[in-house]
């Protein structure tokens, strides 16, 4: 089988991938053939303009959405063969998320939210783990703040603390300096890719700013839905 012989290294593999939606126009096709392999450990930078398909892809590749062509692999099993319990194992097991909003619960402390995952899988030292990664990004002192008491680029350091405590073999980052101005974005990327390389973490960005897409050490470009 194709799958046997690829690369071990390869941790992300697509084929002839495609999503396309009805609509009362006829069939839109979000994305079409797209043939991807990521190596584990490597960052990738996802670009193109608004509507290209990115944000598509990635939901896509973390078994978020279902495509209507073609195959997706992740460390050898087949995402696509999986039902949506078979899914969400799989990201729990494997994957993190860093979105634009932040997605931190409201009523929850900044502990609480990071401790969320662990607790989650049934972790005994959640607690220690999560207070650990906050004090790694600069937090010790927020503990027990709540979201709304927390400061935009404080919340996204909250979320980095929690998409790395479970050390997630992928990564899916989408726009994470988008609500964020332009200096307290910057320390969130520099913080982003020190926790990417301290954890041995496969990282796919998606972004619209060049700079930050550079800093990857691959670009994947998109085009009304094609690979460029």
């Amino acid at each position: 089988m194709r799958l046997q012989e690829d690369d071990l290294n390869n941790i992300i593999v697509t084929e002839s991938l495609g999503k396309a939606v009805q609509t009362s126009d006829g069939t839109l096709n979000i994305l079409s053939a797209i043939n991807l392999t990521i190596k584990a450990g490597e960052s990738l930078a996802i670009i193109g303009e608004s509507g290209s398909g990115k944000s598509t892809l990635i939901s896509l590749l973390a078994g978020l959405d279902t495509p209507t062509s073609g195959s997706i692999h992740i460390q050898g099993q087949s995402l696509t063969a999986m039902n949506e319990d078979g899914r969400a194992a799989l990201r729990n097991a494997l994957i993190g998320f860093v979105f634009q909003s932040f997605q931190l619960l409201p009523g929850l402390t900044a502990l609480e939210n990071v401790m969320l995952p662990l607790e989650l899988s049934g972790n005994p030292q959640a607690k220690a783990m999560a207070a650990a990664l906050l004090q790694r990004v600069g937090l010790a002192h927020r503990l027990t703040h709540t979201p709304k008491q927390l400061s935009g680029g404080e919340q996204q350091r909250v979320a980095l603390a929690r998409a790395f405590v479970t050390r997630p073999a992928i990564l899916f980052a989408d726009e994470p300096t988008g609500n964020l101005d332009s200096k307290t974005g910057a320390t969130i990327i520099d913080l982003l890719f020190e926790l990417n390389q301290e954890n041995h973490t496969t990282l796919i960005l998606v972004t619209h700013d060049a700079g930050l897409a550079a800093r990857c050490q691959r670009t994947l470009r998109l085009s009304a839905g094609c690979m460029v």
